[in-house]
């Protein structure tokens, strides 16, 4: 990832600094594993950004180079200046991170001290008044050498990655919606406005296209091995094997014509009744590709997906808030029927028959399902839906812990451990969120908010 990168001065503080600064953020950038794009320090005095005339060099500059960075830093070594600030981001479309150099006591004479503290406020008062939208973190003043700094520069990063793939993103809706579920409704035109394009299919169209993939196609031999090395296919019937990778490999066609970033599938009943499989194997490994695949046509959680797993730089999966865990208020258990992806389980699966679909539908019509048990450690678990136009979300951290289920217990399962759960339960449901909970590994909370809200206007329900 590249990220421009502005280095503000106010003339009469020691030009040493403008010439720390770089090297100081330079360094940063190569720790975090981005690229910095900076203009020619030729270009204006010190190589920084002053006067307005300064301003309108660094906005050509930015201009020149656009769709070549995702974001921009924009460095506080002093007090800063804020007209040449105001016209250098004039036509700035990128998410924008403020960092203010902090002072340090025993060198506050007026050769040395900086005043980025106070810097700061007159900038975010000027870029409030633009309708600018930037983002700060904790601690108010950092030193890019900082290993907060570094925090601070991978959040950013990871921001930054959400909105330039979510500002403008395509989201596949493979068949209908799921009947038994109307809590899966969701209102295509607030996505929209959202920039978010929805290409619907019916499943009939699907099976059509699967017909023209033969069993020896070089994506479906692709998509067999793929299904293999995620899961064990021992006990699956002759031949099931193959109807599950032509079925993925005409997803893939599909992704790949549409230009798909994430999609949602109508997992029951027709591919039981007509293929005999269920698809749960193939969203995992979606899913560990990058391209979320939401059950039971939860499209908007599809979006839930696609945000935490630019969040996290992992991958994401979709579950059901399925059940307590005995008397234990702080927990409960996930569980789905296997769309985990790998890095989310503690190894590969087992395919199976899925037990309440052969129940419904008759024996031996739901391979696909896959047995396995998550990943303990941190997570992120988050939300999405529609209403009054509104794209609205939760989002929350907790543990999967290493809590034992009932030996019969199928799918995937892991045990939820949050703080204040019940209370955090009410919330989820007053407010009509679905059984669905998506989820990434690791502490990403702070990065989606920040993207969802401030850059991609979705409005957040606290917790």
């Amino acid at each position: 990832m590249k990220l421009a990168l502005l280095i503000a001065n106010r003339g009469f503080f020691p030009s040493s600094v403008i010439e720390s600064a770089y090297a100081d953020m330079k360094e940063a950038f190569s720790k975090a594993g981005l690229e910095c794009l900076t203009i020619d320090r030729s270009m204006t005095k010190y190589g920084a950004v002053e006067t307005t005339q300064d301003g309108f060099i660094f906005a050509r500059f930015l201009e020149e180079h656009h769709n070549e960075y995702d974001g921009l830093v924009i460095c506080l070594p002093n007090f800063g200046d804020e007209n040449g600030i105001k016209a250098a981001i004039s036509s700035c479309d990128v998410p924008i991170l403020l960092q203010a150099y902090p002072d340090e006591l025993g060198k506050m004479d007026f050769e040395h001290r900086r005043d980025a503290f106070c810097g700061k406020f007159a900038l975010t008062s000027v870029l409030k008044q633009m309708d600018v939208k930037y983002t700060t973190f904790k601690p108010f003043t950092v030193c890019p050498s900082d290993p907060e700094f570094d925090e601070q520069l991978r959040k950013f990063a990871g921001i930054c990655r959400i909105v330039k793939r979510m500002r403008k993103m395509r989201l596949g809706a493979i068949g209908a919606r799921t009947s038994a579920f109307k809590s899966v409704r969701f209102d295509e035109v607030a996505l929209e406005r959202h920039g978010i394009d929805t290409e619907t299919y019916d499943l009939s169209s699907i099976f059509t296209c699967m017909n023209e993939f033969s069993d020896t196609d070089a994506s479906v031999q692709k998509w067999l091995a793929d299904l293999k090395c995620a899961s064990d296919f021992t006990n699956v019937p002759k031949g099931r094997d193959l109807v599950l990778a032509r079925f993925a490999a005409t997803l893939s066609y599909i992704i790949s014509k549409a230009s798909l970033d994430a999609v949602a599938i109508r997992c029951w009943s027709e591919l039981q009744e007509n293929l005999g499989i269920t698809p749960c194997a193939i969203m995992g490994i979606l899913n560990h590709s990058g391209i979320p695949a939401a059950c039971e046509m939860d499209v908007t959680n599809a979006i839930s997906m696609l945000g935490l797993a630019l969040a996290s730089g992992k991958s994401s999966g979709c579950l059901d808030l399925n059940n307590n865990y005995g008397d234990e208020e702080n927990e409960c258990i996930l569980f789905h029927c296997g769309p985990l992806p790998m890095d989310l389980m503690r190894g590969p699966g087992v395919i199976e028959e899925h037990k309440m679909l052969s129940k419904s539908y008759g024996q031996g019509c739901s391979w696909g399902l896959n047995v396995g048990k998550m990943n303990t450690g941190k997570i992120t678990f988050s939300s999405v839906r529609t209403e009054a136009g509104e794209i609205r979300f939760y989002v929350d951290k907790g543990n999967i812990i290493e809590k034992p289920v009932d030996k019969d217990f199928f799918g995937i399962y892991g045990v939820l451990e949050a703080s204040d759960l019940q209370n955090k339960l009410q919330r989820i449901s007053e407010n009509g969120f679905r059984h669905h909970v998506t989820i990434t590994a690791g502490d990403v909370t702070d990065i989606l908010a920040e993207a969802f809200t401030k850059y991609l206007g979705y409005k957040r329900v606290e917790l």
